[in-house]
C-alpha cells in the first residue's frame, strides 16, 4: 500500500514524492509557502514557491530570496507530485496548497477564512481525500459578526472620538488586518499609518490592490495636524511613546481574540473589536464539509477539542504539531515602535 501523500516532520509538512516542504519552520531545499505571514514564510530556504500575489510581501519581509511565483489554479508537476495553489481568503495572496500523488489528493489550508472581505482573494473549497486544517478559533464560542456590522461599530467609535477631539488608534497586524480595515472603513477623516503598516500597504498598492490614500506618521504628523484622524498601527504600538506623540487618543485592538473578555482586560482596553482573518467555528466546519475529505488533520489552535468534535461527526481526525503561531505574537516581538 502506498504511503501518505504528506508526512509531518520536525522541519514541517513534507511531500516525499516531490521532495518539498509546505511552510517549513527549519531551512530546507525547497519550500512551498501558503502566505507571507512570518510564522509561515521563514527565512533560510533554498528555493520558495508561492502565489504571484504573495511573493512581493515575502520579498519585503525576507530580503533576497530565490523564489518563483505561481498563478492560482495552475498545476505544476514537482517530481512525482502534482501541486496547485487555491485561494484561502486569509490575506492577499494567501493559498491552500493541493498535492496529488498516485490518485490521492491532500490539501494544506495554511490559514484561511471563509467570509469574503473585499480585499483578499475569496476562499475556494478544494475537493480532497485529506485536509490539513488550522483551528486557531476551533471552539463554539468563536462566531464572527458579518464584516459590515463590525466596520459600522468601528466607524461609530471613530466618529465619537473625533467629536471629543481625540485621535482613534486601531491596533491591527501590519500585513492583512491593517489593509482589510483600510479597504472597508468609510471615509470619515484622515487615515494615518504606522511605518510598518504603511510599508506593507504600499507593497499591496504596487500590485494593484484597491486601498485608499494614507499618511505615514512622522514626528510632524500628530492629532493636531490631522484632527479627527484614525491611526492604524501594529499591536506593539498601543500604549507606547510612539502613540503618546499623537496627542489625546482612544486606543483599541482589532482581533478575533477580542471575543475573549479576559484578553481585553489584560490589555487594559475598554473597547475591543472582534474581526479575524481566520475562520470562526461555523466557518471551520463549513470549509471542512465542503472539501468532501474523510481524513482531517488539525493544527494551530484548539486541536484536542476540535479533533474530538470532528471524530463525533465521523471524520478520521488527527492532530499535527506545528510551530505556526499568531501574527500578533510575532508583531509584539518585532514591530519597530518609533
Amino acid at each position: 500500500m502506498a504511503g501518505p501523500v504528506l508526512s509531518f516532520t520536525d522541519r514541517g509538512i513534507y511531500c516525499a514524492a516531490g521532495d518539498f516542504y509546505i511552510d517549513p519552520w527549519r531551512p530546507v531545499a525547497r519550500a512551498l509557502i501558503t502566505h507571507g505571514h512570518s510564522d509561515h514564510a521563514r527565512w533560510g530556504m533554498g528555493a520558495y514557491l508561492a502565489t504571484h500575489q504573495a511573493l512581493p510581501v515575502m520579498r519585503k519581509r525576507l530580503g533576497q530570496i530565490t523564489a518563483e511565483g505561481i498563478a492560482y489554479g495552475e498545476t505544476r508537476v514537482i517530481g512525482g507530485a502534482e501541486v496547485s495553489f487555491h485561494p484561502a481568503g486569509h490575506v492577499p495572496g494567501s493559498a491552500q496548497i493541493r498535492v496529488t500523488v498516485g490518485g490521492q489528493t491532500w490539501v494544506v489550508s495554511g490559514d484561511y477564512k471563509t467570509e469574503a472581505d473585499g480585499l483578499a482573494e475569496g476562499f475556494e473549497p478544494v475537493p480532497c481525500h485529506a485536509f490539513v486544517s488550522e483551528c486557531t478559533f476551533g471552539l463554539p464560542v468563536f462566531r464572527w459578526e458579518p464584516q459590515p456590522v463590525t466596520m459600522d461599530r468601528i466607524a461609530r467609535w471613530w466618529a465619537a472620538n473625533a467629536a471629543e477631539g481625540k485621535t482613534s488608534i486601531l491596533g491591527a497586524y501590519s500585513f492583512g488586518k491593517a489593509q482589510r480595515l483600510l479597504a472597508a472603513l468609510p471615509d470619515l477623516g484622515p487615515i494615518l499609518t504606522h511605518g510598518a503598516v504603511e510599508e506593507m500597504t504600499q507593497v499591496l498598492r504596487d500590485q494593484g490592490y484597491p486601498l485608499p490614500p494614507t499618511i505615514r506618521v512622522t514626528p510632524e504628523v500628530t492629532g493636531k495636524t490631522h484632527p479627527g484622524a484614525i491611526v492604524i498601527a501594529p499591536p506593539a504600538a498601543l500604549g507606547s511613546a510612539w502613540s503618546a506623540r499623537l496627542g489625546p487618543s482612544e486606543e483599541t485592538f482589532v482581533s478575533g481574540w477580542m471575543a475573549v473578555r479576559g484578553i481585553r482586560r489584560r490589555r487594559a482596553l475598554g473597547t475591543g473589536f472582534v474581526l479575524s482573518d481566520h475562520a470562526d467555528w461555523p466557518g471551520l466546519n463549513a470549509a471542512i464539509r465542503a472539501t468532501g475529505a474523510e481524513r482531517v488533520f488539525v493544527t494551530h489552535g484548539y486541536t484536542a477539542v476540535f479533533r474530538k468534535w470532528l471524530q463525533t461527526r465521523g471524520y478520521d481526525a488527527g492532530i499535527v504539531e506545528t510551530r505556526f503561531g499568531d501574527e500578533a505574537e510575532a508583531e509584539v516581538d518585532t514591530a519597530v515602535v518609533g
